[in-house]
């Protein structure tokens, strides 16, 4: 409580203290009319007695005893007339300026009691001198209970007083800092809350220090906020700065690419420069754009995944940010998987030559074995020295035609097993047809079943490489006609359909049928006792790279119908020559 041994400096109504000088001469008024009404007075009655008892009065006459005492009523009136008046002046310029004081007092109460902010004030001895309504709500408490306490202070933290007190310690020396004192106090209800004081020197008029007027306002949830915008933004770098994706923000500026950010993987790679953002552009500086490419960079010898965005930055430009995720290792990866697939490839061909043997030697025996006779015949023709020259030309040309079937069968033999680069280019899908058919009608021969085709007029022509869809049609017919063995259908169908801008080509038996088309195109499944459950995956993976779609189907009248698509071939300019035109892959 209050120490009565010390008296606050501080006078209960500030305006007291600033009116005192002005009101210490207002009292000569009154006094000065009342000393000069019992001067008058007092003349008067000794005039009055000494017209009555000396003799100076006797040669007067009446008249002129007369005169003078009007003549001094008369200067007394008038006195008392100025007084008055300035009395009467002095009463209205009170009167205006206490009303001034009034609505003056009124408005900054108001002005006062509509704050957040709390004030308090403290006398030179560390009292509590002053409270407003807002320190008051502030706290809990109300101004009957702090007005007049000393240390401690309700509001203090139990069990923090030693440091409430070098903070109060702190606040009456004066050497509290501009930026002010960030402080913590209790409420009534025992809930604690952070304030940020600011102190400045109360004066009287005189100039003279009387006291220190703090000011709090509750930081808690802007601290809160604040600390958790920190803790996010803590977060958020430290994600940026974790990744293995290359982060960089760039503005464009008359001097070039200003770097605004980057990340550390970023940074690693090009360093604290711009030049790294500038060369995974690709290109695309000025142009605003979503797309992803993939970069070389020269510079880090990387491959890199470019996602390049433009949004608006803290200042309001419009800058580029670009996420580079280093694609190096999948590009190898990607690499080998295709060199592999080839392999895989080239011996699934080999495979199927090797099943197609027997059946390729029988093909082969044919025209040999027509070949031989022919040559025979004509040998015996000549040594017999009958020789009739139409008959020994037929015999000839027929060999002639035999010997070119053969090297036929051979040249697609060697063309079809060979190791080659793939490649899309325009072809017909006649001669995908002419070809795969070619050598599937070599084991449906053995197997005694004939292939049908249904095809669109005019036919199209597709972008493909030629010997990859003849192995995937090839597959198909051959697995059609294995299927059909045992059926009393005799008769695969291979229709094509012109689904501009797809062509899609069906394979129909009339087999067995499966129970689950889709398990046939994972890998090592097979329906088949000696089959590797890989061919159907390959077909499906190089019928994917050409853009197409490759599935299997129940037949309704009994078996598998296998369907793939590919792209139709776009149509030629009219300078265009009728070679074929490559697109390499």
């Amino acid at each position: 409580m209050a120490s009565p041994s010390k008296k606050s400096l501080i006078p209960t109504t500030f305006y007291d203290q600033a009116n005192r000088a002005r009101r210490g001469f207002y009292w000569l008024t009154p006094v000065i009319v009342l000393i000069l009404y019992l001067c008058v007075m007092g003349a008067f009655i000794w005039l009055q007695r000494l017209h009555n008892d000396s003799v100076m009065f006797v040669t007067i006459d009446q008249e002129t005893r007369q005169q003078r005492l009007i003549m001094v009523v008369v200067a007394l009136s008038c006195v008392i007339v100025l007084s008055l008046l300035a009395l009467w002046r002095y009463t209205r310029f009170r009167t205006t300026a206490e009303a001034a004081l009034i609505a003056e007092t009124g408005f900054r109460r108001a002005m006062e009691n509509s704050m957040s902010t709390g004030m308090r004030v403290f006398d030179m001895h560390g009292r509590i001198a002053y409270v407003n309504p807002a320190f008051c709500r502030m706290i809990g408490w109300n101004e009957a209970d702090l007005i007049g306490r000393t240390t401690p202070f309700p509001y203090w933290l139990p069990g923090r007083h030693a440091q409430h007190q070098e903070t109060l310690d702190l606040l009456l020396s004066g050497r509290t800092p501009s930026s002010g004192l960030e402080v913590e106090a209790q409420r009534r209800d025992g809930s604690r809350f952070t304030a940020r004081m600011y102190v400045s020197p109360l004066r009287d008029p005189n100039g003279e220090q009387i006291g220190w007027m703090t000011s709090m306002t509750d930081i808690t949830e802007p601290k809160r906020i604040r600390e958790a915008l920190t803790a996010a933004h803590e977060r958020f770098m430290t994600v940026l700065e974790g990744l293995d994706d290359a982060i960089s923000v760039v503005a464009d500026t008359s001097d070039g690419l200003e770097l605004l950010f980057a990340n550390r993987t970023y940074r690693r790679f090009f360093g604290a420069q711009s030049n790294g953002h500038g060369e995974l552009l690709g290109g695309r500086l000025g142009r605003f754009t979503d797309e992803t490419v993939e970069i070389f960079s020269v510079s880090a010898q990387r491959w890199f995944e470019v996602h390049h965005r433009i949004l608006a930055w803290t200042d309001g430009r419009r800058v580029r940010l670009q996420v580079a995720r280093d694609i190096t290792e999948r590009r190898n990866h990607e690499e080998d998987s295709r060199v592999q697939q080839e392999k895989i490839q080239l011996t699934s061909r080999l495979t199927t030559m090797g099943e197609m043997a027997s059946s390729l030697a029988h093909e082969l025996n044919q025209p040999l074995t027509a070949i031989s006779n022919y040559s025979m015949g004509a040998v015996a023709m000549l040594k017999s020295g009958n020789v009739q020259p139409e008959r020994l030309l037929e015999a000839l040309e027929k060999a002639a035609q035999q010997a070119e079937r053969a090297g036929k069968i051979i040249s697609r033999i060697r063309e079809f097993v060979k190791r080659s680069e793939p490649r899309r280019q325009r072809v017909p899908v006649s001669r995908i047809l002419d070809n795969a058919i070619g050598f599937a009608e070599i084991d449906a021969r053995k197997r005694q079943v004939d292939i049908e085709q249904h095809l669109p007029d005019p036919l199209p022509e597709v972008m493909a490489d030629p010997i990859l869809i003849e192995q995937v049609l090839l597959n198909l017919l051959k697995n059609g006609v294995e299927a059909m063995e045992s059926s009393e259908c005799r008769v695969l169908h291979v229709v094509v359909t012109d689904q501009h801008p797809l062509v899609e080509i069906a394979v129909i038996d009339r087999g067995y049928g499966l129970r689950d088309p889709e398990r046939l195109f994972e890998p090592f499944y097979s329906t088949k006792s000696e089959g590797l459950g890989m061919g159907l995956n390959i077909c499906r993976t190089i019928i994917e790279s050409h853009h197409g779609r490759l599935w299997a189907s129940a037949n309704p009248d009994g078996g598998t119908i296998f369907r793939f698509t590919l792209p139709c071939a776009p149509p030629q300019a009219p300078s265009t020559t009728e070679d074929t035109q490559e697109l390499h892959a």
